[in-house]
């Protein structure tokens, strides 16, 4: 079967005041929902947070680094992470993927209601000895405000953004998608006017791809009467890369004093002696047996 990307937009208005993304990012969203088995509302929630994370993944400046962007909100979804690398390839999970409420009066998914009050939290891993982390209290946890603010806040840039997620009755994804338009240092004021005014026709982002327009077709709304150049457009994936060499550091992490003690109550409880780790990311397992478990502590000593 042909894998299917979602893909990002990126441009920049002709005078240099403004650069703008478009990501459709439905194929991820669906990923994610495949294998968190999410309720309507935490696939919302879900794919807005991965739709995010995935364009700001694309403004790291080295393609070492990873960002990860958390919502952690008192509500029933409890946090909601997702991690991106410097192609905006991206990975996520839900604390809790059955959190589900009610629709709004206005027939949307309750996003916020299962999210609560919190904070967001976005790290950078871009080289340094010490990451870049940066925190501000939830707005609204509609999430496109929450990261608005985030970067007006934290990174002194203002940002329009607009995501959305449009949840089929069977819980697959019928579209999902985001546009993010940043203004650059001494950008033109006479834009700023221009940008807010076509804000207001991407209220419903979601519904725009599930008519089928193009990321080229958004971006033209997003910026309507300003004129652009066309960066590229690049695909982009839910993808997971744990591996058993990472779980493997993560076992010897715990130290085999406490590796040992694991395997004791299992053989006090009558149990089978193994160590299973899930990947929180994929679902992915990975199992040890006592001798497999205590055999990467040889090196060691």
């Amino acid at each position: 079967m042909e894998k299917k990307y979602s893909k990002i937009l990126r441009a920049m208005t002709k005078d240099g005041s403004a650069r703008a993304y478009v990501i459709n990012s439905t194929e991820i969203v669906n990923e994610a929902i495949k294998i968190h088995k999410t309720s309507p509302t935490a696939a919302a929630l879900l794919g807005r947070v991965l739709t995010a994370a995935s364009v700001m993944g694309t403004m790291l400046p080295e393609k070492e680094c990873t960002m990860t962007l958390a919502i952690r909100g008192n509500g029933m979804a409890g946090t909601t992470l997702a991690t991106s690398d410097y192609y905006g390839n991206v990975k996520g999970y839900i604390s809790n993927p059955l959190a589900d409420l009610p629709l709004k009066p206005n027939g949307k998914l309750d996003v916020s209601g299962i999210v609560g009050g919190g904070i967001l939290c976005v790290s950078k891993d871009v080289g340094d000895e010490v990451p870049y982390n940066g925190n501000i209290e939830l707005v609204s946890g509609e999430i496109a405000e929450d990261v608005a603010q985030y970067f007006a806040v934290s990174e002194q840039t203002p940002t329009l953004c607009a995501l959305g997620v449009l949840v089929n009755p069977d819980i697959t994804c019928k579209a999902s998608g985001g546009v993010f338009v940043q203004l650059l240092p001494f950008a033109d004021e006479s834009i700023i006017s221009v940008l807010e005014e076509n804000a207001k026709s991407l209220n419903n982002i979601s519904s725009k791809f599930a008519e089928g327009l193009s990321n080229e077709e958004i971006l033209k709304i997003a910026l309507n009467g300003i004129e652009y150049d066309l960066f590229d457009e690049i695909e982009v994936e839910y993808k997971c890369d744990c591996s058993r060499k990472r779980t493997e550091r993560a076992l010897i992490s715990l130290g085999k004093p406490e590796i040992e003690k694991i395997f004791l109550e299992q053989k006090e409880e009558g149990k089978e002696e193994k160590i299973e780790l899930e990947c929180h990311f994929c679902n992915k397992k990975y199992s040890y047996t006592k001798e497999e478990a205590l055999a990467l502590f040889k090196d060691k000593e």
